[in-house]
């Protein structure tokens, strides 16, 4: 790599950001010899089982955790190089949203949601009901400690990330990837194959901004606080007042704008005790 600046051209190492595509694949006995390829999403490799099954708990496609039988990657002929760029997800049965399957390529920047209107999320997606309280100075304080969890956002400066904490603001997972879209699905996958579905106590914290895509998969996931250091767009804020979502957008150390449902965020002397006693 050749640096430019006021001292010169340099030559030097630089670390940049792995993307490749990957290909997901979903199969159930009785639905024919081969699994049927639903989407390709571009990713940043690691963690690709829990992408796969949280993309699709996600989109609808797999209706239930306890669905999800075996993820693997592809079989190829003996002698073929495994490139672990295709993931299949065994289930019990299809979800019958499988019928409108993607068979798109979704890119790292932005997801192209699989429910084609807020309707049809509503059918799937009931509102959230109440709680948890959230401690106004755990919230604010979420961005500080996802970041510390930003590992290989330290070597390249080039990857989002998404964390799961408790309402206390103890971390229970993160995940980094070039898009946020894939590092909140790679979050739900995670709490899906350890079978911790719906996350109803835990709050959602994703680096830059959140977009309606986010909010959506939260939801279905049953996370009750999405939390962004970033702007909210306006379909992100329109859905989380419809799903029941507490969404805070420009989220930093001494401030927080708070667009939908802000009840659940209360003051450390209104906070119930086993909300207070995670801090």
């Amino acid at each position: 790599m050749t640096t430019i600046g006021a001292a010169g051209r340099r030559e030097r190492p630089d670390h940049v950001v792995g993307e490749e595509p990957m290909e997901i694949r979903v199969g159930a006995p009785g639905a024919g010899s081969e699994p049927v390829a639903v989407a390709v999403t571009m990713r940043t490799p690691g963690n690709d089982f829990e992408l796969a099954v949280g993309f699709l708990i996600g989109e609808g496609l797999v209706d239930d955790q306890a669905d999800v039988r075996e993820v693997r990657y592809c079989d190829l002929p003996a002698g073929d190089p495994q490139r672990y760029n295709v993931v299949t997800v065994a289930v019990t049965e299809l979800a019958g949203t499988l019928t409108r399957r993607r068979l798109s390529t979704v890119s790292a920047s932005c997801g192209v949601c699989g429910t084609a209107t807020l309707e049809q999320l509503d059918r799937r997606c009931p509102p959230l009901p109440p709680g948890p309280e959230v401690p106004d100075e755990v919230l604010l304080g979420l961005p500080d400690r996802l970041r510390r969890h930003q590992r290989v956002f330290d070597h390249t400066g080039g990857l989002h990330a998404a964390g799961l904490f408790t309402a206390g603001g103890d971390p229970l997972a993160v995940r980094e990837d070039i898009g946020r879209h894939n590092a909140v699905d790679k979050l739900v996958g995670w709490a899906a194959l350890q079978r911790r579905l719906p996350l109803s106590s835990a709050v959602l914290a994703v680096s830059g901004r959140v977009s309606f895509e986010i909010v959506q998969k939260a939801a279905v996931a049953g996370i009750p606080v999405v939390v962004a250091v970033s702007a909210a767009s306006s379909l992100a804020v329109a859905t989380a007042r419809r799903l029941g979502v507490t969404l805070a957008g420009f989220v930093r150390a001494d401030r927080a704008n708070l667009y939908a449902h802000p009840a659940r965020v209360v003051r450390r002397s209104q906070a119930r005790p086993e909300a207070a006693a995670h801090g």
